[in-house]
């Protein structure tokens, strides 16, 4: 039966109405670049949030310590290889991928994270 009611906690996000703020992962204040946390443990580095690039924003260079997966939800964003990841592209960076983002004319984008960044110097 559906109606059978158990114990559970659910965080349920309308994704075209959030509320974005500045993005301090990390303590790090990055210009353009603002966050909804939808669930993310500062301890670990593991959750999942919608990212958005202002336009022109872009990320400091950094090394993914675990996986870091995201779906592009609206607008282009340029990986530091060249590569271009447009509205309904999937990308999956394996631990160790070291890079950067930016985003010309801005974009939102579905984050999951597995991991801790670690930006270079």
């Amino acid at each position: 039966s559906y109606n059978k009611i158990l114990h559970y906690i659910m965080n349920i996000i309308d994704l075209c109405n959030i509320e974005f703020v500045n993005y301090n992962r990390n303590n790090l204040d990055v210009p353009g670049l603002l966050w909804h946390v939808i669930s993310y443990e500062d301890d670990t580095g593991m959750g999942t949030y919608v990212l958005r690039y202002e336009p022109g924003a872009q990320t400091p260079t950094h090394t993914h310590m675990g996986y870091e997966e995201f779906l592009i939800l609206k607008g282009s964003l340029f990986n530091s290889d060249g590569k271009v990841f447009e509205k309904n592209t999937f990308v999956s960076f394996e631990p160790k991928t070291t890079h950067y983002t930016f985003s010309p004319e801005g974009c939102d984008v579905l984050v999951f994270s597995r991991g801790e960044n670690k930006v270079s110097q």
